[in-house]
């Protein structure tokens, strides 16, 4: 089985995180796709709603879809990196195949990453193209590690959860950006500046 990890803050989940994973596996390059929100640990997010509310909307996001799964990996008291997901997860499927899905924005910077060298060289990568990136510029970096790259024919769209937290802070409809029942959650748990500061 191919299985793709999904990582993101999913602050909130929206119908973009959705539409990938869907396209990713109806194109038959994944059987199954973890969503793994990253714990608010993590140094370069400081805007995070708790890690059980960003958990619990990708549940309720993923409810139909069997071929989904969320993990709680990485919402740990310390922050994790990927290299410690990425065997995580080698270790629990063992005779499965691991991908990890990014963005050309993050692919183009993996080699800063901690052990970045080492994730790419044992490793196997989906990339989803950003409209702004230069794909062939940033493969062309990675040619050594090229065969562990694939590049999917999915593209990211102007949805963002920046957007949709700026609209729901401003009572603007969000409903085409995300899940109904994701939004009713919201809305029961006050996230985002819903109900007052």
């Amino acid at each position: 089985m191919r299985i793709g990890i999904f990582g993101g803050s999913f602050n909130p989940p929206h119908k973009m995180h959705l539409r990938m994973a869907k396209e990713l596996l109806n194109d038959d390059l994944l059987d199954k796709i973890i969503y793994v929100p990253t714990g608010s640990k993590y140094i370069y997010k400081n805007n995070l709603v708790s890690d059980q509310d960003r958990y619990n909307m990708l549940k309720i996001m993923i409810k139909n879809d069997e071929r989904l799964e969320v993990s709680d990996f990485e919402l740990q008291t310390r922050n994790i990196y990927t290299y410690e997901t990425l065997e995580y997860f080698k270790g629990i499927y063992l005779d499965d195949e691991i991908y990890f899905i990014l963005g050309t924005d993050n692919l183009a910077y993996v080699d800063k990453w901690k052990y970045g060298i080492e994730l790419l060289e044992n490793n196997n990568f989906i990339v989803i193209r950003r409209s702004t990136d230069d794909i062939e510029k940033i493969l062309k970096k990675y040619i050594k590690y090229r065969k562990n790259i694939v590049v999917s024919e999915v593209s990211e769209s102007n949805i963002s959860s920046t957007l949709i937290r700026d609209k729901i802070k401003n009572k603007e409809n969000v409903l085409d950006f995300i899940d109904e029942d994701v939004y009713n959650y919201i809305l029961e748990n006050k996230l985002y500046g819903v109900g007052g500061e």
